[in-house]
């Protein structure tokens, strides 16, 4: 299937224009990492807590970080996590000790902060608040309290029972992720009646729910940038390697400079942002690297097969024309893979964002330079060598 039929666009002589674009965003991207967002890497690389929240009412997130403050946590990073009509809020607390004890009294004081409005009548200690909201309660704390009122008045096998009891109750709340009202305890699947009467008595209802925490320590992150790191490096060793042997050796390095280029424009843009880099995103930047390597290979070849069939045209002009002759298949699997990335990014909700957002950038970048970067770096060369009066690479006959 083609698109273009006969197509004959100069791109080789557009590449002063297309240095310039790649000039602009590279430097842009540089400096952002540089002197103004830094390489804003996520929880799994530099260590830290995230606490995923969901409230009863729509949050406001001035007064939570002004709570979280006040509990000696400050500057933490607060975004409303999915849709808007979920009152949903990620908070990001960056811990730097790397004990999991201190990591554990910053998800507990975020606990504390966030429970302001403890009833009076609530029967539990200053010290433990979250063990009587039922909203924040673990199964042990429901459980114990089930075991000490004992409303079903069970024999020898209370434990059991009521570990039944405690976990059909904290399944109801994993699917509402918070309560709003003790009565949707009489709508819960499993609970009994007397059970359902009994928990008003010793526990309350907070206007918000911890449905999961994330904890990562800063040596762990350090460990994870490194490898992280290390993957990129030996993979484009590994193109370095592969195409050197397939094709020439100038091959590779054009492929390899222009998968640099096109990793340099993405983490930049994540950096403009101030969009974070996760394990996935890394994932996301892999996978580019080996589409655009794959789509630059498609130009090579066909570069390669028309040297041998037009021994005296320019190489500027064989380039051209492979360029132009690869045009359709480019724009037909480019395309297709784009229309796909970016469903997911539009639709794929908040936890695959960062994923979804290197690949559209990625796709976008990898295309483009596999025409515009790849092809004037190899013709750069070879002008070069013809300068000096040594054969052209990969070229029959003499230089000329």
């Amino acid at each position: 299937m083609e698109f273009f039929h006969s197509v004959n666009i100069d791109f080789l002589g557009k590449k002063w224009y297309f240095l310039a674009f790649s000039l602009v965003f590279s430097v842009a991207g540089v400096c952002s990492m540089l002197f103004w967002h830094h390489i804003p890497w996520g929880v799994d690389f530099r260590g830290g807590t995230l606490v995923y929240v969901k409230f009863t009412h729509k949050p406001d997130l001035k007064q939570v970080r002004t709570l979280l403050d006040r509990a000696g946590l400050h500057d933490p990073k607060l975004q409303p996590y999915d849709l808007a009509s979920y009152d949903e809020v990620l908070i990001d607390l960056d811990v730097r000790e790397t004990s999991e004890k201190a990591l554990d009294q910053g998800k507990e004081k975020i606990f504390r902060a966030l429970e302001t409005h403890v009833p009076a009548s609530a029967q539990c200690g200053a010290a433990n608040v979250d063990a009587c909201d039922l909203n924040n309660a673990s199964l042990l704390t429901v459980k114990n309290y089930l075991m000490d009122k004992d409303p079903m008045h069970l024999g020898t096998d209370a434990d059991q029972k009521y570990t039944a009891q405690a976990q059909a109750i904290l399944n109801y709340r994993k699917n509402l992720f918070v309560f709003h009202s003790f009565d949707q305890l009489k709508e819960a699947p499993g609970v009994d009646p007397a059970v359902a009467a009994v928990i008003p008595q010793g526990f309350f209802l907070s206007d918000f729910g911890v449905f999961n925490v994330e904890i990562v320590g800063p040596q762990v992150g350090s460990q994870l940038r490194t490898q992280a790191g290390l993957a990129t490096l030996y993979s484009l060793l590994g193109m370095l390697v592969y195409l050197g042997f397939r094709f020439e050796w100038i091959y590779g390095v054009a492929a390899v400079i222009t998968v640099f280029h096109d990793t340099l424009i993405t983490v930049g843009a994540f950096s403009l942002t101030n969009t974070e880099i996760s394990l996935t995103v890394i994932a996301a930047i892999l996978t580019l690297i080996g589409y655009s390597n794959n789509d630059t290979i498609v130009v090579f070849d066909r570069i390669r097969e028309n040297i041998k069939l037009m021994r005296r045209e320019k190489l500027s002009d064989i380039v051209n024309r492979s360029i132009n002759q690869t045009l359709s298949r480019t724009i037909l699997t480019a395309g297709l893979t784009f229309l796909t990335v970016l469903a997911l990014f539009l639709f794929g909700g908040e936890v695959l964002r960062g994923f979804s957002l290197a690949l559209v950038i990625g796709i976008l970048i990898g295309t483009y330079s596999s025409i515009a970067i790849a092809a004037p770096i190899l013709v750069a060369y070879q002008d070069w060598r013809v300068e000096k009066g040594k054969r052209p690479v990969g070229m029959p006959g003499k230089a000329r």
